[in-house]
């Protein structure tokens, strides 16, 4: 693993692809099989995966340090001689490989792109029904690895290997979003730079726009305006957003949200109208990437615009937008239904509305309230302003009996 630049990971994911050329499945290892391997708690894999690991390395199960049931295990081999075999083992299966009569290397095409891009489609529905688990954002870095193995699986054109880059940039923005939308920003921004780094391999301006976006997000939700405004203008910047209108809308609706959170009044309100223009103007027929279709239209425009007024301190604005978004909200939203139902509780409760903030807020569901991290937090902050305004009420006995008993029998 040190010198070939394993990770468990990775090591786990070349096994798994071998598994699926051999039995037609692929594995299900991951990166804690791996180090259970090397702790010794599996001494002896089952024999499929012997087989796989065997055709990774070059080396037999024993070599490796497996041990068979029922045998002692060997004397302890000095390492740098353990490695001159591996690396030995290696070199003679390459020798192997490139000798004449053998098979020929498979051919990488746009049928493994594909296949890719309809587990992205998965990622993306999952984000949008669960939002900032960390499954999700570990699912979606393992199969940017996938996407990165298969350039080294066979051969493939430059068309082809464009779009295993973009692909493997597309899942690593999903796991990044997935970390920002859990609130594990350090997480987030080690993704953030894997993906960057793909992105410019890809050369895919959507999934460039994506990424710099979603890091313009996560400066916001950090409190770092500067750096927000900053990325999001790398995001505004790429000639996507002047091919495309619907991208300049997102780019400025999201500029909204950052001057909010800096409180321009006159900046946010003319990043709203800009967005709302660019909206109308765009084609409705365009051909779009996936995670886009998904989520961006008017409801989310809205939900932007909310997310800047409750900011501002624009509470009224904020109310309005609560209820257009959603009046508008796609049924597969789940996630950002619950957000926009906790804004508009917090836009009620700061215009003195105690009892119908209230309400608003025990209609989340019970779910994203106890086991998504930006609801969660929210919904607590929306508690402590309600004891806070409202101390010994009638509304606040509610709130905290039933986030007692919901959020404790949801956990």
């Amino acid at each position: 693993m040190n010198d070939h630049g394993h990770s468990s990971n990775s090591l786990a994911d070349a096994v798994n692809g071998a598994l699926e050329q051999l039995t037609g499945r692929s594995g299900g290892l991951d990166g804690s099989s791996v180090r259970a391997w090397k702790a010794g708690r599996v001494k002896w894999p089952k024999s499929a995966t012997r087989k796989a690991l065997e055709d990774v390395t070059g080396l037999p199960a024993t070599a490796l340090g497996f041990v068979p049931r029922g045998r002692p295990a060997p004397p302890q081999e000095d390492p740098a001689m353990k490695r001159r075999t591996l690396v030995g083992g290696i070199a003679a299966v390459a020798a192997t490989a490139a000798a004449p009569g053998t098979a020929a290397p498979r051919r990488i095409g746009m049928s493994d792109v594909d296949r890719l891009r309809k587990r992205f489609a998965d990622i993306v529905a999952s984000d949008h029904r669960h939002g900032g688990q960390l499954g999700i954002e570990q699912r979606a870095a393992a199969l940017a690895d996938e996407a990165l193995n298969l350039q080294n699986a066979g051969s493939a054109t430059t068309r082809v290997r464009s779009n295993l880059y973009a692909c493997a940039a597309s899942f690593r923005s999903s796991a990044m979003w997935a970390a920002i939308d859990g609130r594990r920003y350090d997480d987030a921004k080690a993704h953030m730079r894997e993906a960057q780094a793909l992105a410019e391999m890809s050369g895919d301006q959507a999934i460039k726009f994506r990424i710099w976006s979603h890091a313009g997000t996560m400066y916001r939700h950090m409190d770092r305006p500067s750096d927000a405004f900053a990325a999001n203008d790398v995001a505004r910047n790429l000639h996507i957003t002047r091919r495309d209108p619907m991208f300049a809308s997102l780019g400025l609706a999201r500029q909204a949200a950052i001057q909010g959170t800096a409180q321009d009044r006159t900046g946010t309100r003319r990043a709203i109208d800009q967005a709302q223009d660019a909206m109308l103007r765009a084609d409705p027929d365009a051909y779009r990437p996936v995670w886009m279709l998904a989520f961006y239209d008017q409801a989310e425009l809205d939900s932007l615009a909310l997310a800047a007024c409750l900011s501002l301190g624009d509470y009224q604005t904020a109310e309005f937008h609560a209820h257009r978004c959603l009046s508008a909200r796609r049924p597969h939203m789940h996630r950002s239904l619950a957000i926009t139902t906790t804004r508009l509780a917090h836009a009620q409760l700061a215009q003195g509305a105690a009892d119908a903030a209230m309400a608003t807020a025990m209609s989340v569901p019970s779910d994203a309230a106890a086991q998504h991290p930006r609801v969660t937090h929210m919904l607590q902050e929306f508690g402590a302003a309600l004891r806070a305004t409202a101390p010994g009420s009638s509304a606040a006995q509610i709130w905290t009996d039933h986030t007692r008993d919901a959020w404790r029998n949801t956990a």
